[in-house]
Order: structure tokens, then sequence, then C-alpha cells
């Protein structure tokens, strides 16, 4: 397009630049998909000066996007300059089990109504991956495999709504999911993704949801001897 004509477009739509408050979102995303694949794990320490210098950004956009996370209880002040990720009491723990097991499980049985054979070819080969990073023992290889099989089958709702909220569950607990990684748990956890798969690929909605409830009560049990 000739720059006259672009200038006219901008002009005619009365385009207000957002450039700040894309960056920002960008740096919350980037943050938030560093929690949810386990990339940060409990006890490992971020600043905003490090973030910002990996993400090539000032620290303005990444103070924001640690502000929201802190809020949503993802992150948390570890010293003056440093964050990371919460303790996790019994309570907590809990509380989130419970919550998922109703809202990701409901998520699972809308799945198995409207999840396609492209949705259900990406869970296999997520399968796959997680196989290979346990025979090979790369933990943030089959988290990141874990994340991609959960989200394949709740962006298979087409429930946008839906999703947030299992996301806010998961930038939660997610970080978490680094301390299974020596107590047989990955394995297992694999076994019951290959249940809840055949249950997506009858389409059947309960066994689904009962299959996402058993892979979450698995992590849960783990978790809880841990911290008992």
């Amino acid at each position: 397009m000739p720059m006259a004509d672009a200038a006219a477009s901008k002009a005619e739509f009365q385009i207000v630049p957002l450039a700040r408050d894309t960056l920002q979102e960008r740096v919350y995303r980037q943050v938030s998909d560093l929690i949810l694949d386990g990339e940060i794990a409990p006890g490992q320490l971020v600043t905003i000066q490090s973030l910002a210098e990996a993400f090539g950004v000032s620290t303005m956009p990444v103070r924001e996007a640690l502000k929201r996370l802190t809020a949503a209880g993802a992150l948390t002040l570890v010293t003056g300059r440093s964050m990371g990720i919460p303790k996790l009491s019994l309570d907590r723990l809990a509380d989130l089990k419970n919550v998922r097991v109703e809202i990701e499980g409901l998520a699972a049985e809308w799945a198995a109504r409207s999840i396609g054979d492209d949705d259900l070819g990406r869970l296999r080969e997520e399968c796959a991956h997680m196989d290979a990073a346990v025979r090979t023992g790369d933990v943030k290889a089959y988290l990141r495999g874990n994340r991609a099989f959960h989200f394949t089958i709740y962006r298979a709702t087409r429930s946008p709504a839906l999703i947030g909220v299992i996301e806010a569950l998961w930038l939660q607990i997610s970080p978490y999911f680094n301390l299974l990684h020596g107590s047989g748990n990955y394995v297992s956890a694999n076994l019951r993704h290959r249940t809840l798969l055949q249950a997506l690929e009858r389409r059947d909605g309960d066994a689904a949801r009962a299959a996402m409830a058993a892979d979450i009560d698995g992590a849960y049990g783990v978790l809880h001897r841990m911290l008992t």
C-alpha cells in the first residue's frame, strides 16, 4: 500500500497507537507461558531486570506483568527485587485440586462432544512426546507436552470463558508439577492420559470426565505426600 494510502487509512479509522499496551500484554503472555510450562520451578527466583534483559524490553512492561501474576497467585515477592513461586500449603493444594476436578472434568466432558480428528491426532502425538521425555529424563519436555495435551482438550470445548478459568488455576498449580518427576508420577500420568484419550476417541463424556479427575487426583496424591 502506498504511504499516502496508509496514512489515509489510519486517519479514516482513527487508529490510536497501542504499542505500550500491546507490549505489556505480550510480556504478560510470555511470562505466563514460562509458568504454565513449568520453566519457573518452585525455589527458582526471577527478577524484573533479568526478565527485561531476556525479553529485550524495558523494565516497565515486565513489572506490570509480574504485578498481574502476583495478584493471580502465580508469583510472590521473595526479596526486594526477586519473585518466585508461592509456597504450597496443604489447604491450598486441596482447594486447587477440588476446583480443578470440577472445572477440568467438565471441560473433558464438553470436549468429548466436540473434539475433532485433528485434535485427537495432536493428543496422540503429545502422549508419544511425553513417553520419550520420560525415557530421556527430560523434565521440561515432559511438562511442555503435559500442558499441550491438556490445553488441546480444553480448547476443544470451544469455550474461551472456561479456558480462562482453567488457565488461572494452572498458573497456580503447574510449577509444582516439576516436583513430580522423581516419584514415578510422569509414567502413571501418561497412562491416565491415554485412558483419557481413549474416552475422547469414543466421544464418551462421562469416561473422559472420570479420567481427567483421576489424572488430577494422581498428581495431588504425590504432592500431598511431599508436603506432609
